[in-house]
Order: structure tokens, then sequence, then C-alpha cells
């Protein structure tokens, strides 16, 4: 081997960094420990991506000093409150995200491709185990709602899998087209579906809406209609399975699963028959919906009383103390439902109104801080490789965090600041991420 070949091998050959290691780590513990909602499960991965960050060492940056103070802040209305501890959670969240973020943006071009397949398989993983878990009905990786099993996977809570999922899939469609790829991201869009979650289906909307306007509708259209498409097939044949009142059909579920991987990988290939194709089976699905209807009226509709009742209960303490916030860890929301007395929810199923409520209006505009200051630094990365994907799948978890409390799941966190530090500006070597501004 000559010296020239020597040279091609070595660059031909990626790894990742250790501190980038570490918070793929951290997301891997997340996802296995049910998206790290209990404490184990977050010390562990928040341990991860903080000895990541301090091996990092990453300049200072707005981002850094703005998640800082809202980690501040939360400490000190623990303080006020009497209650330091309570403050934790938020602290924590914040450095995982901007930890995140940071130590992402420190990988060079070839490492940053090399990243996003790993967060792309990890995605598609959550996807399948959330696909297997309705078909074969097994309890702890599934949820019962409104009479439909809907995919959790190892996570446990089927809108936080979907907002994993979303972001992931947004994310794929702009990764070098191979068949690893597109049966990822079919299996991400079947994954979504298998949740039944609206909010993650409308984050993935969201997401494509930004691919669009990014990199153009066609190219967008090319790379997101064969998975989808076979998506609705899939589903369409998990729906019988899916109704706990009959049961499961798992050899529909299996061939309706092989059909839409066939779709998804073939469609490119039927030329102009295409758009009748297509046609044909958004039609077939829009089928087996109707078939399905009195089962799936709950989920194709916007109404969610109790969220609603959460809300005017959150907006209630809100008025109570606009600025300052009732504290960390105590937005809780007691609201009456008719004859079924008083109920209780520990969330308001809307981050950012879940900010104002604990930590009042300064908490909410250091958050939001935080959130322009990612969105700016992304939008100077303009020209890196996966650019539009990354913000795509940023845009997908705000959205999303509109809808659930994905704030509070460290594995939500990692894979929205991993994104993110994915689109953010950097040098061909890695050494300078693209925050210092």
């Amino acid at each position: 081997m000559v010296a020239g070949d020597v040279v091609g091998a070595r660059r031909e050959s990626v790894t990742l960094p250790l501190p980038v290691l570490l918070v793929v780590a951290g997301f891997a513990a997340a996802v296995v420990a049910q998206g790290g909602y209990y404490l184990p499960g977050r010390v562990l991965s928040g341990l991860l991506v903080g000895v990541a960050v301090v091996l990092a060492r990453p300049r200072p940056n707005l981002l850094a000093a703005l998640g800082g103070a809202l980690a501040l802040w939360a400490v000190v209305r623990g303080l006020l409150e009497g209650d330091v501890l309570s403050a934790v959670p938020t602290a924590a969240a914040a450095g995982v995200f901007v930890s995140a973020v940071l130590v992402a943006a420190q990988a060079d071009q070839q490492q940053r491709e090399l990243l996003a397949n790993v967060v792309v398989g990890v995605g598609s993983l959550v996807a399948f185990t959330g696909w297997v878990a309705v078909v074969f009905r097994i309890p702890s990786w599934t949820t019962v709602a409104e009479g439909l099993l809907r995919a959790a996977s190892t996570l446990t809570y089927p809108n936080a899998a979907a907002a994993v999922m979303a972001a992931a899939a947004v994310l794929a469609m702009v990764l070098r087209p191979t068949l690893l790829t597109a049966v990822m991201t079919f299996l991400l869009c079947t994954g979504i579906g298998a949740t039944m979650s609206r909010a993650g289906v409308l984050a993935l909307a969201a997401g494509l809406l930004v691919l669009c306007v990014c990199q153009g509708v066609k190219t967008t259209v090319a790379a997101a209609a064969p998975p989808l498409l076979g998506a609705v097939v899939a589903v369409a044949a998990l729906l019988p399975t899916m109704r706990m009142a009959d049961e499961p059909q798992v050899l529909i579920a299996v061939a309706g699963l092989l059909v839409g991987a066939l779709v998804a990988l073939g469609l490119h290939r039927v030329g102009r028959f295409l758009v009748p194709v297509a046609v044909l089976l958004a039609a077939g699905g829009a089928a087996a919906s109707f078939a399905f209807a009195d089962q799936l009226s709950t989920r194709v509709s916007f109404s969610s009383p109790d969220r609603s009742s959460a809300t005017g209960a959150a907006l209630e303490l809100v008025s109570r103390s606009p600025l300052l916030g009732a504290g960390p860890g105590n937005g809780s929301f007691f609201f009456e439902r008719g004859n079924e007395g008083t109920r209780f929810m520990r969330y308001v199923h809307n981050e950012y109104l879940q900010v104002l409520v604990e930590l009042g209006v300064v908490g909410l505009v250091l958050a939001l801080g935080v959130v322009v200051a990612v969105l700016v630094v992304m939008w100077r990365g303009r020209g890196v490789s996966l650019w539009a994907g990354a913000l795509a799948a940023v845009v997908v978890v705000l959205v999303h965090s509109g809808f659930d409390f994905l704030w509070h799941l460290p594995v939500v966190l990692v894979v929205a600041g991993l994104c993110a530090g994915l689109g953010l500006p950097s040098t061909r070597d890695g050494v300078v991420e693209g925050t210092r501004a």
C-alpha cells in the first residue's frame, strides 16, 4: 500500500470522539431506562452527558450562558420556596440539553454524518420495538388509551417515543440514500403511526415543512413519500391488532410491515406510475382508517377535556404569581370533571406553559432565550450537509413540546441537543464549535 492509500484509508475510517460517544451512551441509557424519567435513568444519562461536556471543554458562549442562567433561576426559586432540591430536575434538564449541543458541535463533518446515522439507528430501534410491543401485546412497552394499544417502546410513554422518532425521521431524510437508511426511515414513520400520537404526527408535519423550505419541495417529497406511504400500509395492517377488544392479528401485521417495506424501498422505481400508486396506497390507508373509525375517533380529534381543564388550572396559577411563578415542582393542577369529581394532573402537557407556571415570566424568557439562541446559531450553520434535517428535527421537538411534557425526559433533551449540534457551523476538523457568537 502506497502512502497515498494509507492517507485515504485513514480519512475513510471515521470514529466518534470520546465526548460524543459519552453523549450517545447517555442517549442510549435514557432510551432503555424509560426515557430517563425516573431517578436512576436520569442520574445515569445526566452523568454521562456531564462527563462528556467536561472532557469536551467547549468555549464560553451565549447558549451556555443562557442555559446556566435558566438553571440558576430555578435554584433561586427553589431557595425562595425553601426546597432547593426541587430545582434539580430543571437545572439538570437545561444542562443536559446545552451540553449535548456543545459536544455534538465539536464533531467534524464526517463525524457528524456518523453521529446522525447513530441517532437515526437508535430511533429506528425504538420504532421497531414499539411495533413489536403492539403486535405481541407486551404490557410494559405499550399503553392502552380509548380501547387502543399504543406503542411506547422502552420509553413507556407513547408521545415521548413519537417525539424521538419524528426528530430522527426528518434527520434520516437528509442522509445519504442507502438501503439501510431507507429501511430505518420507513421504520421510524411506521413507529410514529403505531404510537397513535396526534402531537407526534403534527410535529412530523412541521418538520417536513421545514425541510420543504430549506431544501425544496421536490427534494423533500422524493425523500419523504416512499417511507410515509410504506408506513401507511404497515400501520393500516396494524390497526386490527391495536384494538384491545379484538384478537391480535399477527400475520396481517407482519405481512403489512413487509409490504410497507417493499413500498418504501421500491416506490421510486415505478416511474410514471408513481402518482397513481401513491394515490392508491393513500386511499387504502384511508379506507382502513374508516373501517376502524369508531376506535380512532378520539385520536383524530383535537379535543382533550382533561388537558383543556388542566390548562385552565395552569393559567389560574400563573395569575397568582406571573413574574416569579409557583416554584419548581409546584406545578400541580386540580380541576373538576363533571360527576367524576376533582381530577389531578402533574403536568399541563405544554412545556412552555409548565415553565411559566413554575418559574414565571422570568423563567419562560430564559427558556425561550435558550431556544432562540439555538435557532440563531443553527441559522448561521447553513451549508452544512445535515443542516436542513438538523433544523427540522429541532423544530419537531419544539412543536411537540407545546403538547406534551417532553422536557422532563432526558431522552428527548439529548436527541434534541444532538440534532441541534449537528446543524451548528463548524470548522472542517471540528476543533472550533459554532456557538462562540
